[in-house]
């Protein structure tokens, strides 16, 4: 869907799926190997190469793709990386139709110029920028990884409580220290919220929350009041991640911002998403680009007292199976669907809390895991600004090809 289409190649959040009825009926959808796609209409701008594991996925509605003819005249990742250019994707925006809802057909892709060299040429080009793609691509999978390896540690401990039957069972917790095992009670008891380990107190979220605040109204924040800089606005698309992603965002100037102060978040709050993408989830990394930000109407956040609950215990929590049970629990479908009086139900929310130097012996292994993702994603940042500025010097010939791999060797 136009949703995946992310920096050159798909992104499976939320990707959609069909069943083998409609795999045979709309066969004639399927992908290649090097087929590019386009989103049909909105950010008509990105386009992503299906590589060897996505063959024979589909061009989901809102997609338009391209197929090449002659191999030997043109390559399929040279061509993408040539879309990718600033100057065509200018050109793709002049071009495309509609106007408030930029919009691509076929005869519009058809119609694009592109500077074709030699195919030897292509090819160490493409050989050249697609090091740097796959470089990107491992940082990324290496957060998700990570990010998962935090989750499942999280669940270990406070979901299936692994720790504490090791315990009973009399064998040594795996995969942690003494003093962390010593953390850990060795026998359950039956509380309002079932059997719980010995000693975990149940309470409610606002009992540890220091604030829990809105989003402004969406009058306070429209594309009107966009600037060029000042302090950046969060929304769903940052939210995907257990750490809030702030490489592209809107800006409100920081007179507006001080009238929105009630909506202003800084590095340790919690993020959610009320409306629409509901569920959604995420930490402010104190090593944010950004020291304060604002959310936007459909989100809002929980501060927590640092010291009876650790912000990224918190996160993983809500992160969780049971988490997101207990988050979702109060949405209405009516319309867009929504968490129904979202601050006062997630202060009413009520969890099992390990003691407070258990939450904390978790947060300093999440909070490493987390200044990893944080310093894979600056990496990401420095190798997308030097594939961006490559790329049209590598194209149109202004750069030689061992003065880019002198470039590249040095990143």
């Amino acid at each position: 869907m136009p949703t995946n289409i992310g920096d050159g190649g798909i992104s499976l959040d939320n990707i959609a799926r069909i069943d083998q009825v409609d795999v045979e009926r709309l066969s004639q959808h399927k992908l290649q190997l090097g087929d590019i796609v386009f989103s049909r209409r909105g950010d008509v701008t990105k386009n992503a190469l299906i590589r060897e594991h996505e063959v024979g996925w589909f061009c989901g509605t809102g997609c338009l793709k391209v197929r090449l003819g002659d191999e030997s005249i043109a390559n399929a990742k040279f061509i993408s990386f040539s879309l990718r250019q600033p100057d065509i994707k200018d050109w793709l925006v002049r071009h495309a139709v509609g106007a408030t809802m930029p919009n691509l057909n076929t005869g519009i892709l058809s119609s694009v110029p592109i500077a074709l060299p030699p195919l030897k040429t292509q090819l160490e080009v493409a050989s050249i920028l697609g090091e740097i793609d796959d470089r990107i691509t491992l940082l990324r999978e290496t957060n998700a990884t990570l990010e998962a390896i935090a989750q499942a540690l999280f669940k270990s401990w406070f979901v299936d409580f692994d720790p504490v039957r090791a315990k009973m069972e009399g064998r040594a917790p795996e995969g942690m220290d003494e003093a962390t095992a010593a953390l850990f009670p060795d026998s359950f008891e039956e509380t309002e919220l079932g059997e719980v380990p010995r000693g975990w107190k149940v309470c409610a979220v606002e009992d540890f929350a220091e604030r829990v605040g809105m989003g402004p109204f969406g009058s306070n924040i429209k594309v009107e009041t966009f600037v060029d800089s000042g302090v950046p606005v969060i929304s769903g698309q940052h939210l995907k991640q257990a750490l809030v992603e702030d490489n592209t965002s809107n800006f409100i100037t920081e007179e507006h911002a001080r009238r929105l102060a009630k909506s202003c978040v800084s590095a340790g709050d919690v993020i959610f998403t009320h409306a629409g993408s509901i569920g959604q989830v995420s930490l402010l990394h104190k090593d944010a680009a950004f020291s304060s930000y604002v959310l936007s109407q459909r989100q809002f956040f929980l501060r927590c007292n640092r010291e009876l609950m650790s912000p990224e215990w918190v996160t993983h929590y809500f992160k969780s199976p049971i988490g997101q049970h207990q988050l979702l629990a109060n949405t209405s479908q009516v319309g867009v669907p929504s968490i129904a009086r979202p601050v006062t139900y997630l202060r009413s929310i009520r969890l099992v809390v390990p003691p407070p130097e258990l939450s904390q012996r978790f947060a300093s292994l999440a909070g490493s895991i987390n200044d990893c993702v944080m310093a894979n994603r600056k990496q990401v940042t420095s190798l997308v600004a030097i594939r961006d500025s490559l790329l049209p010097r590598l194209i149109s010939g202004q750069l030689r090809l061992t003065e880019a791999a002198e470039a590249l060797e040095a990143a």
